[in-house]
């Protein structure tokens, strides 16, 4: 039995640095990153490590302590060997795993982090490609799924294990992505019936919910969806979170960002790990926020992710100050 299957996406992040790019806003004032047409541009530094959301949410919660599996799908090339060493690395089992020797593993370029921020380019490859009558039902005994983003055929996947996780009584967190929060509502309706825990920043509520009205707001309609704890985390200004009336929320804290890419990932996987340990929503989300702030010094989603102890350490020091109100 596991504590958790993280069910999700695998891919190689390539952190790709220059000096040459530059920010540009175009006719819809978007800001966007340019470079020059037709120049070669010289890579300052290169940083490769298995990433992808199921991955991510994995290594988190193994080496915070947990039996963990990773369900998702590759190719069979370098890549693929790559993402199972990294996992098996942190004692996730990655017996689940579904692989296609005629697909390629996914495949992430995160390109420069300007202000503190960064844009990936995506190729999806097999992680769209993950089918029910593929999974190995008999290995598939655990207290909680984790489900981050996923699309097609994949999603489908989810949207069956949902109702599976139902008949089995597995609970399941949700970790939404820009493109699923399109789906609205009505889009993931059968998972959401199904989800304990539901997790998305504050941009992904807005889209989701068709709504910029004030956080709360927001979680008021997401409890509303289903989920019994509803979490909208936003930025530097910290998580808010709701769970049976109660709203809490953090002081902003002044943290030196690097890269934030997995720290939502590594915010969720650690709530759930506070919430499996002891059941206090204030302690869980201590122990995300003390590890997501580990991930976003550094470059790479996984390489500074905490163990137990040293998360705990750092919650002793960090002086995180959290506000509970009723809502």
């Amino acid at each position: 039995m596991y504590d958790v299957i993280c069910v999700g996406s695998a891919t190689v992040d390539v952190f790709a640095k220059t000096e040459f790019s530059e920010t540009l806003r175009d006719r819809k004032k978007t800001q966007c990153i340019a470079y020059p047409i037709g120049s070669k541009i010289l890579i300052n530094d290169l940083l490769v490590s298995a990433g992808g959301g199921g991955t991510n949410t994995a290594v988190a919660l193994a080496r915070l302590g947990h039996k963990v599996a990773f369900l998702g799908k590759t190719g069979v090339n370098e890549n693929h060997h790559r993402v199972i060493l990294e996992m098996e690395k942190d004692n996730v089992d990655t017996s689940l795993i579904v692989s296609n020797p005629k697909a390629r593993t996914g495949y992430s370029l995160i390109l420069d982090s300007i202000k503190h921020d960064r844009t990936i380019l995506t190729f999806r490859g097999s992680n769209n490609d993950l089918r029910y009558n593929e999974i190995n039902f008999k290995k598939l005994k655990a207290k909680w799924f984790i489900f981050t983003s996923l699309q097609g055929e994949s999603f489908r996947t989810q949207e069956r294990l949902a109702a599976y996780a139902k008949r089995k009584g597995i609970k399941i967190a949700f970790i939404l992505s820009e493109y699923l929060a399109k789906k609205g509502a009505g889009g993931l309706r059968k998972i959401l019936s199904n989800t304990e825990i539901i997790v998305m920043n504050r941009e992904e509520a807005e889209i989701f919910l068709n709504n910029k009205g004030t956080i709360l707001e927001n979680l008021k309609k997401l409890n509303a969806l289903g989920p019994k704890i509803a979490i909208i985390t936003d930025g530097s200004r910290g998580p808010h979170v709701l769970s049976q009336g109660a709203y809490y929320h953090s002081k902003p804290r002044n943290v030196k960002v690097v890269e934030t890419t997995g720290a939502g990932d590594a915010f969720a996987a650690s709530f759930l790990s506070g919430m499996i340990k002891k059941g206090e929503i204030e302690f869980a989300i201590k122990l995300g926020i003390v590890n997501a702030e580990s991930v976003i010094r550094y470059h790479g989603a996984k390489n500074i992710l905490l163990s137990y102890r040293e998360a705990l350490k750092h919650m002793k020091r960090s002086g995180i100050r959290l506000i509970k109100e009723d809502a």
